[in-house]
């Protein structure tokens, strides 16, 4: 019941906050605990699976399909995280087609996209990213329901963080990179997050760039400073 207790008090505290009025704020829940989530969170508060598989149905076991996904009441989905990237090896033609089948299915989908340090280092971000990028968009039917996430791999859960310059860049780039290769509506449309250690301490400064339009938060979203995040750019 620890877990459990634990969730319901994140869950009062979002509830009870006093939170931005033009910031959407989706919860991203572990998928056993989608429906928990959905029926406890106030309804201005999306909620969104981690991951999905890209077929609505077969012998998968352990996956989870947009079908359960909206079973549960959730309205978004998570895909192309790092961590399914570079721990469970999904390749880019994979996440590709995830993002069809989330949207076909009529989920809104946070794609991410990121290089890791060594690509940073050896000056191959944009080539990286790129890449990602040029998968995703070519299995967009709707870029009305995505989101873009940019998220370092580097920057992710190890304390450090891309300075608001890079992040800027990178963000300002891809938004180049978009008007090049999709449309000038979408680029001036799409909402561009940034994911890679946001804390309550450097959230106002990430914000305040361009083409940073909002957050990709892991363990903070855990801590009572997820609402000073959410509000940063209030």
């Amino acid at each position: 019941m620890a877990q459990r207790n634990f969730f319901e008090e994140l869950i009062s505290t979002l509830n009870t906050a006093s939170l931005h009025d033009q910031t959407e704020v989706v919860c991203g829940a572990p998928s056993i605990y989608l429906d928990f989530a959905r029926c406890m969170l106030d309804l201005r508060i999306g909620v969104a699976a981690q991951n999905c598989y890209n077929v609505a149905k077969g012998a998968f076991t352990g996956e989870i399909s947009p079908a359960m996904i909206k079973d549960c009441g959730a309205e978004w989905v998570i895909l192309g995280h790092s961590e399914r990237r570079h721990v469970f090896g999904e390749s880019d033609e994979l996440i590709g087609q995830k993002v069809a089948h989330a949207l076909e299915s009529d989920l809104s989908v946070i794609a991410c996209i990121g290089e890791k340090l060594e690509e940073r280092e050896a000056g191959t971000t944009e080539e990286v990213v790129y890449a990602q990028t040029q998968v995703i968009s070519e299995n967009v039917s709707d870029w009305g329901k995505v989101v873009l996430a940019y998220e370092p791999v580097w920057a992710i859960g190890t304390g450090k963080t891309a300075s608001p310059e890079q992040a800027q860049e990178v963000h300002e780039k891809l938004r180049a990179w978009l008007r090049s290769n999709v449309s000038d509506d979408v680029a001036n449309s799409v909402r561009i997050i940034y994911g890679g250690s946001v804390t309550a301490g450097n959230c106002r400064e990430l914000a305040s760039q361009n083409d940073v339009d909002g957050f990709l938060v892991g363990g903070a979203s855990l801590k009572p400073e997820f609402i000073e995040i959410i509000n940063a750019s209030a």
